[in-house]
C-alpha cells in the first residue's frame, strides 16, 4: 500500500529526510578510500542514511558495489566468513558458476566452495569442506579487494550489528588478523562500514579497545531539524486530504526527540484514525496505541533490574547529572559511589542508557523514556 509515513523499510529519495551533512561527508570518506563506522540506537535511520548515500553517488557517476554483512546471527567464526563471503559472492554474481568461479579463482587452496547441489536445496552459495585454519580466514578477509581488483570496480562492505563480533571465540585475536589485512592492503579499492545499534557494545570495541586504530572515521548521526520532519509530516498528511497543526507536530518531534521511525509510524497510526483535521485527542489516542505496541519490550527491558539499577534510572529521568555526589546517592538510595559505578555499567550493559562527550546520562530510547516516566515510575509531566 502506498503510504507518506514509511517506517517498516530503509528509504530514499522524497522519503527520506535530514542528514545531509552526513551524506556528504560518508560519500567523501569512502571516495577518499576510508573506512567509517556508526554506531546509534536501533531504529535510527543508519541503513536509510547508507542507502540514500549510495544513491546519491551513483547519479553523481561513480562506479562501486555494496555487500551487506548481517552479522545478527553470528556466533562463531566459520559464521562470520560464510556470512561474510556469500554478502560477497551475491554482490558479484547471479548465477551457479559465476558463484563457482568466484570461489575457485579468488578462495584458492581452501576449504571454502561452492556446492551446486547445496545451492539447489537450500540456496547458500558458500560451505566448508573441512575444519577452517588462519590461511582460510586471511583468505576469505582479503576476498573483497580480490574481487574489486577482478572486476574494477570499488565494492563498500557493510558489516550490520558488528558489536555482535565480540560473541565470537578468541574475538579480538581475529580482529586483530582482520586488522592487519586491512592495513597491508596497498590499494583503496574495498573499505568497510561498520554499523552498530548496541551504542555502548561498539563504543567498548571503538573507544576502549580502539580496534581499528587509525583506520576508521566515525560518522555522528545528529538530530533531523525538527522543521523539516514537521514540513514532511504536514505534507505526507495533505496526500490524504487530512491537516495537522504545524506546533502540534513540533510537540510530536520534540517527544520522540527527532526519532523519524517513531515519528512515521505514529503518523501513520495517526493518518488511519481520522478523516479529517488531527487533534490532541488524535494524537493521544495514537501515542496510547504506539505505547501498546511496544510495551511488552519495555517492560522486559526492566524486568531484571535490581532496585538500585532502577534508583539510578529514576535518578536519570530526573535529570541528576553527578550521581556519585552524597545528596544524589541518598535521595535515591543508591548506597555508595562504587556501588554506582556499578549500576552505570550495568545499565550501559543493558543498553537502556549511554553517556555522551560531558558525562551527562541519556536514555537511549525516546519512547522508553516517555513509557518509563508515564507508565513505570508514574512521573508528573
Amino acid at each position: 500500500m502506498d503510504t507518506a509515513f514509511i517506517y517498516y523499510k530503509p528509504v530514499t529519495g522524497k522519503n527520506n529526510i535530514g542528514r545531509h551533512s552526513e551524506q556528504t561527508t560518508i560519500a567523501n570518506l569512502l571516495e577518499q578510500g576510508e573506512n567509517i563506522v556508526i554506531y546509534e540506537p536501533s531504529k535510527s535511520g543508519k541503513k536509510s542514511l547508507m542507502q540514500q548515500t549510495f544513491l546519491g553517488m551513483r547519479i553523481s557517476g561513480k562506479q562501486f558495489t555494496t555487500a551487506e554483512v548481517h552479522m545478527q546471527h553470528v556466533r562463531s567464526v566459520e559464521e562470520f566468513l560464510l556470512e561474510f563471503g556469500s554478502a560477497l559472492l551475491r554482490a558479484e554474481a547471479t548465477t551457479p558458476d559465476e558463484y563457482s568461479s568466484i570461489v575457485q579463482n579468488c578462495l584458492p587452496d581452501t576449504h571454502f566452495v561452492f556446492d551446486p547441489d547445496l545451492y539447489t536445496a537450500t540456496d547458500d552459495v558458500l560451505s566448508v569442506s573441512w575444519e577452517l585454519d588462519e590461511n582460510d580466514v586471511r583468505s576469505m578477509l582479503c576476498l573483497p579487494w580480490r574481487l574489486a581488483a577482478a572486476t574494477g570496480k570499488k565494492i563498500y562492505v557493510i558489516l550490520d550489528e558488528f558489536q555482535n563480533i565480540t560473541f565470537l571465540e578468541n574475538w579480538e585475536k581475529f580482529i586483530k588478523l582482520f586488522e592487519e589485512v586491512a592495513r597491508n592492503s596497498q590499494d583503496k579499492l574495498c573499505n568497510f562500514i561498520f554499523l552498530g545499534s548496541a551504542v555502548n557494545a561498539m563504543k567498548y570495541l571503538f573507544e576502549e579497545k580502539v580496534i581499528f586504530h587509525r583506520q576508521v572515521n566515525r560518522v555522528n548521526m545528529t538530530e533531523i531539524d525538527p522543521r523539516e520532519i514537521t514540513d514532511h509530516i504536514v505534507k505526507g498528511f495533505l496526500t490524504s486530504g487530512k491537516v495537522i497543526d504545524r506546533d502540534l507536530m513540533m510537540s510530536v518531534c520534540k517527544r520522540f526527540r527527532g526519532n523519524i521511525w517513531y515519528i512515521n509510524h505514529f503518523a501513520s497510526i495517526c493518518d488511519h484514525l481520522t478523516k479529517g483535521y488531527i487533534t490532541d485527542a488524535t494524537l493521544q489516542e495514537a501515542l496510547d496505541m504506539l505505547i501498546s505496541i511496544h510495551e511488552p519490550r519495555f517492560k522486559e527491558m526492566v524486568s531484571d533490574l535490581t532496585g538500585f539499577q532502577l534508583s539510578l534510572l529514576r535518578a536519570t529521568l530526573d535529570g541528576c547529572k553527578r550521581f556519585s555526589s552524597a545528596d544524589v546517592i541518598e535521595r535515591y538510595n543508591l548506597h555508595s559511589s562504587a556501588n554506582v559505578r556499578r549500576l552505570k555499567d550495568a545499565l550501559c550493559k543493558k543498553e537502556i542508557i549511554t553517556f555522551g562527550e560531558n558525562d551527562e546520562p541519556i536514555v537511549l530510547d525516546p519512547l522508553f523514556e516517555y513509557w518509563a516516566r508515564k507508565y513505570f515510575f508514574k512521573m508528573k509531566d
